[in-house]
């Protein structure tokens, strides 16, 4: 059992709710990240106590630089520097390319890719500096693999994601800080409750769509000892759509 802090953002709901479930009985010091919709983040919170976990809530907009360093860098001086980090909060406004807004566009950049720099550059340095061999998680896409038609702007997020990880975990991998990233495919969550299911299984050589238990227990896995010999890679969790 351990104590290590892991700080899980956007984990008031979906992909991230079920990661924070999923350590709460491994140990962890879970810290709850949410942006505006606290009531959420609460049950999260209570549900991981339930389980015989503990956490606490911290909320600020991962696309504003300055409101997530002070806060991160509060939370930090008063409770620990992180041993993990799940960077899994992000948004997604559909549009076909030509008619795309220029607001979707900037608000999807700003906020999925903005938001790897914005979360991580306040915690790299403190968890080098106190040598924390820790975990750094980022959660892309497939849209960000193979792109996804109407999604040009998030596609676009979801690859830098990549790039961004893959080149971070270079430069981190002699302080024994790895960095991995997963790319979920059609997860059923409430991001996804309104999509086609029926038309979207015949695309999916597992005929279903994905549980987030499933994209949870390989974070569970990446933050692990066991796992310090895996950085720099892009794990797919999508049924086998390619």
């Amino acid at each position: 059992m351990s104590s290590q802090r892991v700080l899980i953002t956007g984990a008031s709901r979906g992909i991230g709710k079920a990661i924070a479930l999923y350590l709460a009985p491994k140990g962890y010091d879970l810290v709850v990240h949410y942006n505006t919709n606290r009531d959420a983040a609460e049950q999260t919170l209570k549900e991981i106590q339930s389980l015989g976990g503990t956490g606490s809530l911290l909320s600020f907009n991962i696309s504003d630089r300055d409101q997530t360093k002070a806060v991160i860098e509060e939370d930090m001086t008063n409770n620990g520097v992180y041993y993990g980090v799940v960077c899994n909060a992000g948004i997604a406004e559909d549009n076909p390319f030509p008619i795309l807004e220029d607001d979707q566009w900037d608000r999807v950049l700003h906020t999925n890719l903005d938001g790897f720099y914005n979360v991580l550059k306040p915690i790299v340095m403190p968890m080098v500096e106190n040598r924390i061999h820790g975990r750094i998680i980022t959660l892309s896409s497939i849209s960000g693999i193979i792109g996804n038609r109407g999604q040009v702007n998030y596609s676009a997020a979801k690859a830098g994601i990549i790039g961004a990880t893959k080149a971070l975990a270079v430069e981190l991998a002699k302080h024994k800080i790895t960095v991995n990233c997963i790319a979920p495919g059609i997860i059923e969550t409430d991001m996804t409750k309104d999509l086609p299911v029926e038309e979207i299984r015949k695309i999916i050589p597992a005929r279903r769509m994905g549980d987030p238990k499933e994209v949870a227990s390989l974070v569970d896995y990446l933050l692990s000892e066991d796992a310090g010999y895996i950085t720099r890679q892009v794990i797919s969790v999508n049924g086998g759509m390619f």
